[in-house]
């Protein structure tokens, strides 16, 4: 059977459910939500010298995906299914599609804030989301284990700065997502980085 997307309206209030690719057809608004899983890291610098560096891991799509397939993303993306909360379905998608766990975060998965946007493709096919933003922090003691991407999901996965992120969305943007920036914003707010760029903002669509 089709998966099942949550319809929802402007304030996050469900009006229905629908096929996912019904949905993706006709442009629907529907619930979803985006995870960003960071770590920080003590880094051997060429000067011989040692400093933290925040990194975020990202996922390049599959080249199989229904769209955007082979672009670059945030660490997990997807939609919660019916009679499912964020919680459960945050909780379920992360270990399917990267192999951490909330287990492996420090204080689990918070979540961060919301947004809407639309993005049509070219196979004609539209996103329209009410996406809600997780974001968690790999514990100390996972800082070593690497990602086991879902390759049905993801063709490969790396940490990178997330200065050097938040630079390359913007002088690159078609090499990511649609939702990628706009996610990447709100994950971001209010850490000693998240003033970075504010141009970027204008790049929304509400």
């Amino acid at each position: 059977m089709e998966d099942q997307l949550i319809l929802v309206n402007e304030q996050d209030k469900e009006t229905g459910r629908v096929g996912k690719l019904e949905a993706h057809e006709k442009g629907l608004l529907h619930r979803a939500f985006s995870i960003f899983v960071f770590r920080r890291m003590l880094i051997d610098n060429p000067d011989g010298t040692r400093t933290f560096h925040t990194q975020l891991l990202i996922q390049q799509r599959a080249e199989g995906k229904y769209h955007s397939a082979g672009l670059w993303a945030n660490s997990c993306c997807s939609h919660p299914r019916v009679g499912e909360s964020l919680e459960e379905a945050t909780a379920r998608r992360l270990p399917e599609e990267t192999g951490y766990t909330v287990e492996d975060l420090e204080d689990g998965l918070e979540e961060k804030g919301a947004f809407l946007y639309t993005a049509e493709f070219d196979n004609g096919l539209t996103e329209h989301e009410f996406d809600h933003v997780f974001v968690g922090w790999l514990g100390k003691d996972k800082l070593d284990k690497e990602p086991a991407p879902n390759p049905e999901e993801a063709s490969q996965m790396e940490f990178v700065d997330v200065e050097e992120i938040m630079n390359d969305v913007l002088k690159n943007p078609g090499k990511y997502a649609a939702w990628f920036l706009p996610a990447l914003l709100v994950a971001t707010d209010g850490e000693e980085y998240g003033s970075l760029n504010k141009e970027a903002s204008a790049r929304i669509i509400y």
